[in-house]
């Protein structure tokens, strides 16, 4: 049912073209739906057309505005409309105390992970509006956006943001039938966390392996998650089976403890 509810869904994913936001792209092209997505990498990029020649791609940074609005006419035009956006990209920013954190660091993390999301959805909305029939937003959060995470400040500030943006912006857009829901992963595994990881255990002065087996060791299912485990969660919200669901904060992330 989930995957036949997304057959010739129109669907935008930013920062698409490699990692998580590969996954629940070509995720959503393989059950059936259009896919558009943007990135920053033009050789990502380059790759995912040769590999998925059915989803069409835009160059933009989701932090620039203009960019953001070119990519979502062309989004248009492939489309003919929107149903689905992802708002996927976002950055690690800096691991170090928040004395020591550079302005420049923490506004570029703010940036793509809260202005990026916002500039999005600003242009998804309209044409999420002018389809007249109600969508669904997510937003990647994470689930340090539930709790808190030391030495990295702009990160966790901007997931928390992204979790009430989510609220608020389910109560503006509830009575035009669009849903809008926060997914917060824990450890995703894949590149981004492997940088995260070494940048962690460089700070700390200890071992790559003794990092990996903290985290590991404080999920209750002692494992990282994987990105199809996010792209699972995000079809499920999107479709009829998730049709009540907006507002929330969805955790994905083998059960870690939050506030």
């Amino acid at each position: 049912m989930i995957l036949e509810d997304m057959v010739d869904k129109r669907v935008v994913v930013t920062a698409g073209a490699s990692g998580i936001g590969k996954v629940i792209a070509t995720r959503f092209a393989e059950a059936g739906a259009k896919v558009h997505i943007c990135d920053v990498a033009v050789e990502q990029l380059a790759a995912l057309r040769e590999s998925h020649p059915e989803i069409t791609t835009s160059l933009a940074d989701v932090s620039a505005p203009e960019d953001v609005r070119r990519f979502f006419e062309d989004a248009a035009q492939s489309l003919g409309g929107l149903d689905i956006l992802v708002n996927n990209a976002g950055i690690a920013g800096p691991d170090m105390n928040t004395e020591d954190i550079d302005y420049d660091a923490w506004s570029r993390t703010l940036d793509v992970n809260l202005s990026g999301t916002f500039l999005c959805t600003q242009h998804a909305i309209r044409l999420l509006k002018q389809g007249g029939i109600g969508g669904s937003i997510v937003n990647i959060s994470s689930n340090v956006g539930l709790m808190g995470l030391q030495r990295r400040a702009p990160y966790v500030a901007s997931k928390w943001a992204l979790i009430g943006l989510t609220r608020s912006m389910s109560l503006e857009l509830g009575p035009f039938g669009i849903r809008v829901n926060a997914i917060c992963p824990g450890d995703v595994e894949g590149e981004r966390i492997d940088r995260v990881i070494r940048m962690e255990a460089e700070s700390r002065g200890v071992s790559r392996d003794q990092v990996v087996a903290e985290r590991v060791e404080g999920t209750a299912l002692r494992t990282f998650i994987s990105p199809h485990d996010v792209a699972a969660l995000i079809l499920f919200v999107c479709s009829e089976a998730g049709a009540r669901i907006s507002g929330q904060a969805l955790a994905v992330d083998g059960h870690v403890e939050h506030l």
